[in-house]
């Protein structure tokens, strides 16, 4: 059993909240727009920590992390990209990539819009934790938390961290 914490569009901010609720989880996942490499090494120095890299990124974050990640979790075949588009309407640039792995788990970040939701064309379950930074046009700043064990993904929690703007 893993516990993970997924969050995507920090845009280098730093919120101690993070480390509070991610204490019990044994990995954090970032979809992307890290921002900086000082936020990259904070995340590693709390837990192992898998990212890619998003399109605000830097080289020094791109060098350190992939465009698009895939890796196996128990028994959960993970992909995660920052620019992926959705259910429906998956961006042209990792749909084949996507289609031919046909992971059980696909998470996207970018949009800033949190949304779970099950694609039944692929049996796959796709996840956008929406955005823990404050940049961007979001209200209200989110992350995910979830358990794998084995071939479930379960006990999902929508974690709000407080409005964007204050």
């Amino acid at each position: 059993m893993i516990k993970v914490g997924l969050l995507s569009d920090t845009h280098a901010y730093w919120d101690d909240k993070y480390a509070e609720y991610f204490k019990d989880c044994d990995e954090i996942w970032h979809a992307g727009d890290i921002g900086s490499d000082l936020l990259a090494a904070k995340f590693e120095a709390l837990k192992p920590f898998k990212a890619v890299y998003g399109n605000i990124d830097g080289q020094a974050i791109r060098l350190q992390y992939p465009k698009v990640a895939h890796f196996k979790v128990e028994d959960v075949n993970v992909m995660m990209t920052h620019i992926g588009g959705y259910p429906g309407r998956y961006n042209p640039e990792i749909r084949k990539e996507l289609y031919d792995t046909r992971p059980n788990l696909f998470i996207s970040g970018h949009s800033h819009i949190l949304k779970v939701v099950f694609d039944r064309s692929l049996k796959c379950l796709y996840m956008n934790p929406g955005a823990a930074g404050k940049s961007g046009f979001h209200q209200v700043r989110t992350l995910l938390r979830f358990v794998i064990e084995g071939k479930d993904i379960k006990d999902l929690e929508v974690i709000e961290l407080g409005n964007r703007a204050l």
